[in-house]
Parts: C-alpha cells; structure tokens; sequence
C-alpha cells in the first residue's frame, strides 16, 4: 500500500475503534462502574489529565484507543469494591459489552443520515428495479431462460431485488444453485440460476461473467469525445451524437454495446446515430484493444454522458429512512457471509484484513464525490460492530454469551475457567489475525502475477 492508503487506513480504523470504546465508556459510567482509563491510542502516554478517578490520555500511537475498567481483567485480585465491574449485575455488564458493537451502528447510521441530507446521490439503474438491457448468449443467465428486456423478481433469498443486491448475492454464492425468478412478456418465470464462477472469492468475482448487463438508463448513450485515431471516429462518429442501435438492437448503455460487441468478435456493425434531428446510418468496425488489465476487448473509442444520477438534499425522515436501509442490507450481508462459511460455499480467503481495508478506503477516497467514502466507512464500522457480537470469547459477543451462561446457572463461572476459556479464545483470534493478514498479502499483485 501507498503511505497515502496506509494514513487513510489509520485514520478510518482508528475513528471506528475509538467510538468502539467510547460507547463502553459511557455506559459504563453510567452504570458506575471505576473506569481507570480512557486512552486515544496506544503505547506510552504523551499527555493527559485526571478527572473523575479516570485517567484521559493521548498516547504515543494514535491508532484507535481503549476503555480499562477497574476488575474487567481476568485474574486480578478480586474484592467488595463497587466501582469494580465484576460486582455489579450481570445485566448492567451485558449493557457495556453491548454498548461497544451498539455505537459502531450508531455511528453508520449517524454518517449516512447526514451524508443523505447534504448530499445524496446514488446511481438510478443500482436502487431501481433488475432490468436487463442486454443478455449474452450462452452465458448462465441466458441459459436460464433470461432475456433482453426481463426484469429479476426473485434472486436468491431476495423477492424484488435491485441491482445491488443482485451482484451481492452472486458474490455470496459461487458456483452454486439459487432460486431465480423474472418477468417475461408480462409472465413470472420460476427457476434457477447456477452462478458458475472461475474463481472461489466474492473479492474476485466478476457478476458480468454471469451474462446479464443492467438496464442503465431508458435514453440512448450519448458520445461526449472521441479518441484519436479509433474505429468511431474513422466512422464518422461526432461529440453530441445519441447511439440509437447497433445492429438494430436498442442497447442504453455503454456496458451493453461491449457485450454485444464481445460476442461479436469483432465483426463489421451497423449502428443507427441521431445527430440533432438527423437519423445516421454508420458501418463501423470494432477493434481488439488493450481494456487496462492485461486483457483485450473488442471497443469503438468514443467517451460517453455517463448514466443519470440522483441527487437531491433529502429531509431528515428520508435520511433516515435511507441509512437504515442502508445498514440492515450491511448487517445481513454480513450474517449470510458468515453463514456461508459454517456452510462451506464461501471460502475464508474472501475475508479481508487491514491490507484489504485499506485498498477498499483507498480507493473509495480517490473516487469521485464523497458518498462512496462514507458508505464505506459505514459499512466497516458495521462490520465491526457485528464482529464483535459474535459468541466468542474476548469479543464483546462472547462476553455476553459468558455471562447469559452465569445467569441461567444463576452463579459466577470458577475463575480459573474463565482464564483457561480467555487465553484459549486469545490463541485462536491471534491465529485468526494471521490467516486474514496472509491472505491479504496473497491478494497483493507481486503474489498473483506469481499464482498466474
């Protein structure tokens, strides 16, 4: 990673961590309980004050922070203490673990309200309903009956489903069988899809493989500049001109005309142009050209309008509206990924660690606008919120279970239990870190170019 990704990395990380413990915090005063410390970051501490019996500190590596509460370490000497968490009720304990993954969420909801109320923008196609605009022939889609023109009614576990939950559902289910249902001339058509993929990460996929182009925009694409020397602009193409079909087919989007073409292979098309008021009718012949990945693809050369967005300063109602949405898609995808893994369809290789984050950020940050660069801080602090309510010890999920368990017993779990259950599950996460951390490192290009 670049030092620019890597600061980023820090940056965004450290605010989902440091809200993390901000959330114990709070809580934990209220319920009374001694809190010892409350620290931004970690190793030596450069400054502070005290206030309250709480130490506030900024420390020497301003990378996220934590909360110490007096008695939450396994082992300590234990005594009558008040203020010590151990002698407070189990159900005020299970609020402050709780209380960590809770301000995670809060925070993603909180970022997504605003980001919609200042500025909220989305690309029309994505949030709309699952119309094709172009099927390859052959391909898995096409093979399941699925057609130029269709709308997707049923993907998956999804009824209705926008093009966003399509491709996310591909990714989760690679190589495998999946209810699938569309419309057809005004016919419901119940079936199933078998999402072949070459590759056995969701990171990786390609839902284009899949065959299907989403209907993009209803208006034809509209070239906005030509390059030099290609096949558009020795045909005659011009800025401002509307592709109304290429080989009598109405296609709407640029996606849609490289399918086609792709299918093509290249040969000699006739494409139907409106010029002003002026219907054209232009031979132009594709051309095999480098795509930017190493990889060829048949192209004309021309750069287009891109397709409609909408953006609008919603109220905060719709805002809401909107990031909850927005946050209850996060957190079951999150559980079907999990799900996914005890079923053994999903492989652990698709998790990413603080290598793959930072790409992810890196490039959000570098796209244009600011609305991906807030989804995506929202969704990893949604990630990590619903990580750490996982039944683990160490998590503040498994601290919850621990304590659900004492309270059905109705007695506390013997201490040297609880430390044997703490250092195992310590083993186990840092184990866990490092297999993430490795396939991060796999991912990286100097590792595929070696694979390939």
């Amino acid at each position: 990673m670049s030092p620019i990704a890597i600061v980023q990395l820090l940056l965004v990380l450290g605010l989902m961590v440091l809200v993390h413990e901000f959330g114990h915090f709070a809580v934990a005063k209220w319920c009374g309980v001694r809190v010892e410390a409350f620290a931004i970051g970690f190793g030596n501490r450069v400054w502070g004050f005290h206030h309250g019996g709480t130490d506030y500190r900024i420390n020497a590596l301003p990378l996220g922070g934590y909360v110490k509460m007096a008695g939450e370490i396994p082992g300590e000497e234990v005594s009558n203490d008040p203020g010590e968490l151990n002698n407070h009720p189990r159900w005020q304990r299970m609020l402050i673990a709780v209380a960590g993954p809770v301000a995670n969420f809060l925070l993603a909801f909180g970022l997504m309200t605003a980001a919609c109320m200042m500025h909220y923008e989305v690309n029309e196609y994505v949030s709309g309903p699952a119309t094709t605009d172009y099927v390859s022939p052959g391909s898995p889609v096409a093979k399941a009956g699925l057609q130029i023109g269709d709308t997707i009614v049923h993907y998956d576990n999804i009824e209705n489903p926008d093009w966003d939950d399509v491709y996310q559902h591909s990714a989760l289910n690679l190589n495998r069988t999946i209810p699938f249902a569309f419309v057809h001339n005004g016919q419901r058509v119940n079936t199933t899809l078998f999402v072949a993929s070459s590759v056995s990460t969701p990171d990786q996929f390609d839902p284009d493989t899949l065959g299907f182009v989403p209907k993009m925009q209803a208006t034809p694409v509209k070239v906005s500049a030509l390059v030099a020397g290609t096949p558009a602009e020795r045909a005659g193409l011009k800025p401002g001109d509307q592709i109304l079909s290429i080989d009598s087919l109405s296609l709407h989007s640029v996606p849609a005309l490289l399918a086609y073409m792709q299918g093509q292979k290249g040969k000699p098309a006739i494409v139907d142009v409106l010029r002003g008021s002026q219907t054209l009718v232009l031979a132009i012949t594709p051309e095999l050209t480098d795509a930017g990945d190493g990889t060829k693809a048949y192209r004309l050369g021309f750069q287009y309008v891109p397709p409609p967005v909408k953006v609008e300063k919603l109220s905060f109602g719709k805002s809401a509206n909107v990031s909850w949405a927005f946050s209850k898609k996060s957190s079951l995808l999150i559980v079907d990924v999990v799900k996914g893994m005890f079923e053994r369809h999903i492989s652990v290789k698709s998790l990413s660690g603080p290598i793959g984050i930072g790409q992810v950020v890196h490039q959000a940050a570098e796209a244009p606008g600011w609305m991906p660069l807030v989804q995506t801080i929202a969704s990893i602090s949604i990630n990590l919120g619903m990580f750490n309510l996982l039944p683990f010890p160490i998590l503040d999920g498994g601290m919850i279970f621990l304590l659900l368990i004492e309270s059905l017993f109705r007695r506390d779990l013997p201490m040297p239990i609880k430390e044997r259950i703490y250092q195992v599950a310590f083993v186990c996460i840092l184990l866990f870190a490092a297999m993430v951390i490795f396939n991060d490192i796999t991912k990286l290009p100097f590792f595929a170019r070696m694979k390939s």
